[in-house]
């Protein structure tokens, strides 16, 4: 049998610290906002009950999370489950790439919230830090048209944190790699408990 080497060793030692650090957070994150998750779930279930849509928004790399989140709810991966309407305001490339060219494109999700958003609809921002100015802004623009306001960030949230929005949900962790892990576990359990409210239709009236 050949004997592990020191560089395999460090290897493991590397994946089991990396795989108990996200277990640990998101552990410990779900213990404490358990409450205002189911919260926040009751909240998007009446949303959508009300014939409101999700729009979803986020830079780089949490932009492909508000496309996952999009998608999950346009098209669910469970049989039986109905779909709900969602958009990922990353999508609209024309626009993003056109408010570039005027050296505008901060203001590309604001100014797609203040165009296509209903008072009814919901509106999801994603941040690694809460520091990303065009989505705060976009949050904004949408709690001040009445849509219902969720901003998924990490580290200790930035000013996404105390901006007032419905539900703000800190991941308290600097690596983008345990947010975004955690958030998407997150949106998951959002998805789910919204259609949990859904078999529940007399709670969304």
């Amino acid at each position: 049998m050949r004997a592990t080497t020191t560089t395999e060793t460090d290897l493991q030692a590397l994946m089991q610290a990396r795989f108990d650090r996200t277990i640990a957070v998101a552990e410990a994150f779900f213990a404490r906002e358990d409450e205002r998750i189911a919260q926040a779930c009751w909240a998007m279930a009446r949303r959508f009950h009300r014939g409101g849509r999700l729009l979803a928004c986020g830079n780089g790399g949490c932009a492909t999370d508000a496309q996952h989140v999009a998608v999950e709810f346009v098209h669910p991966v469970i049989v039986g489950k109905r779909a709900l309407p969602a958009l990922a305001l990353t999508n609209d490339s024309a626009l993003i790439s056109a408010l570039s060219t005027g050296g505008s494109s901060g203001v590309a999700f604001a100014r797609q919230f203040s165009v296509l958003a209903a008072p009814q609809d919901i509106a999801m921002g994603f941040s690694p830090d809460g520091h990303c100015p065009n989505v705060l802004e976009a949050l904004w623009v949408a709690g001040s048209k009445g849509l219902l306001t969720l901003a998924l960030v990490g580290a200790d949230g930035g000013p996404m944190a105390t901006a007032g929005f419905d539900f703000c949900f800190v991941v308290p962790d600097t690596d983008p790699f345990v947010v975004q892990e955690t958030h998407e576990t997150l949106y998951h359990v959002l998805w789910e408990l919204v259609h949990v409210f859904f078999e529940h239709e007399g709670l969304l009236t």
